[in-house]
């Protein structure tokens, strides 16, 4: 049997063939989402159009998208217009895009700005909870998966730039269901591991790939962690939640072990400017302690040290002047206070001053005598009391209540059996 086997680009070529003269895919009109948006430098563009159970590839050639009044990106869902063909070098069919409009926001990209205003009004964005990154770090956490290219370069970039400073690789799931909640515990672990710095991130995707670092709770273990960290998920076109909260976003991972660690050669220029700066300062203050020096020994006063001595005796002379004057006057004034008693009344005639106090305490005690209530009784008055009250009038007593009668010497008691008032 005479088999005649062909080459895949013929094959290639003769499905597109087939695809091309189809009436219907000639001209086809389907909605779907954008993913896996890429902008070429040409103007092409290049994406994926996705509903909930297929995709289809899609191209927009440069003369079609000048025509375009909008930006397209991942997580919009657009109308379409085009050919179905089928491209030989690859072996796949795809939609050849002449026209696409707006039909409003795909369902993630929706849910993406409905968190982002959220946590933004919570404050997890705010500048003021975010931490400087620490210039020369000892140790380095990186949250990432363990393969692929993310990893590569950071761990090669921080080896290469501070190979001093030590990466730890907490290795986690950065894509699919499973993969926020393990984010969250290597956060968390790495923020109890000690590291000075965390770098948080994976290579380029959809928004599909690289929705776990777009979830609440990988957005508050962000928030929540001590330790600085930098985000640094998908290309520099890339903007997830993770990197609004985090202390610093980097636009790839080589990014931000770059923005992680120094350079040898940076540290090495520092170190020579600071060894310039102190030889200079050095330099200037022996320079200065030098002049100073030198004006001391040319000064007056170790010329001629006996100077400062003689002042000092001039000065000590003139306080004692000062002290025996201030002595003199003092004794002058005691003196004088103690002449003044000498010549008083009391020292010259001490009886005469006795004699006067002796009028003056009789002439006190007579008067006392006079107001003294026994005095007045023994006149032969008497003082009355009922109830411990002094009587005054008939009327402050009644019949048959006890007096008590003071006399000069002793008391009586008395029964009131009468009483007559004066008229």
């Amino acid at each position: 049997m005479n088999i005649n086997y062909i080459k895949i680009s013929e094959l290639n070529n003769y499905i597109k063939s087939i695809l091309d003269k189809d009436a219907f895919l000639n001209r086809v009109y389907i909605k779907g989402e954008i993913s896996n948006f890429k902008n070429h430098t040409r103007g092409h563009l290049y994406f994926t159009l996705k509903d909930d159970t297929s995709r289809i590839s899609a191209v927009m050639f440069q003369s079609s998208a000048v025509k375009l009044t909008f930006n397209p990106e991942d997580g919009m869902n657009v109308l379409v217009s085009g050919r179905i063909s089928a491209y030989p070098a690859q072996g796949s069919y795809q939609i050849y895009v002449d026209k696409m409009e707006v039909d409003g926001l795909g369902a993630l990209y929706i849910e993406y700005e409905k968190l982002k205003k959220k946590l933004a009004a919570l404050g997890l964005f705010s500048q003021e909870h975010k931490v400087p990154i620490p210039k020369y770090p000892e140790k380095i956490g990186v949250i990432t998966a363990s393969t692929g290219a993310a990893v590569r370069d950071i761990m090669s970039t921080i080896r290469r730039r501070y190979p001093i400073c030590e990466a730890i690789l907490f290795p986690c799931l950065v894509q699919g269901k499973d993969a926020a909640p393990d984010i969250v515990r290597q956060i968390k672990r790495a923020d109890e591991f000690g590291v000075d710095t965390i770098i948080v991130g994976r290579g380029g995707g959809s928004i599909e790939d690289l929705w776990a670092f777009n979830e609440e709770i990988v957005a508050h273990a962000i928030y929540e962690c001590k330790t600085p960290i930098i985000s640094a998920v998908g290309h520099e076109i890339d903007w997830t939640i993770a990197d609004f909260v985090a202390d610093l976003r980097a636009p790839t991972p080589t990014g931000a072990a770059e923005m992680a660690v120094p350079t040898v050669l940076d540290i090495n220029t520092l170190i020579n400017n600071y060894k310039i700066r102190l030889n200079k300062n050095i330099k200037n203050m022996v320079n200065t302690k030098f002049i100073k020096l030198k004006s001391i020994k040319q000064s007056f006063i170790l010329k001629n040290p006996l100077s400062m001595y003689e002042i000092k005796e001039q000065k000590l002379d003139s306080l004692m002047e000062i002290l025996n004057k201030n002595l003199k006057n003092i004794l002058i004034d005691k003196n004088n206070k103690l002449n003044s008693i000498k010549l008083s009344v009391v020292f010259k005639e001490p009886k005469n001053l006795i004699k006067d106090k002796q009028i003056k305490f009789d002439l006190l005690v007579n008067t006392l005598k006079l107001v003294n209530p026994l005095g007045i009784l023994e006149k032969g008055y008497s003082l009355v009391e009922c109830n411990g009250k002094i009587i005054k009038e008939a009327t402050d007593v009644k019949v048959n209540e006890i007096l008590n009668i003071r006399l000069y010497k002793g008391i009586i008691n008395a029964q009131v059996t009468n009483i007559k008032e004066e008229k």
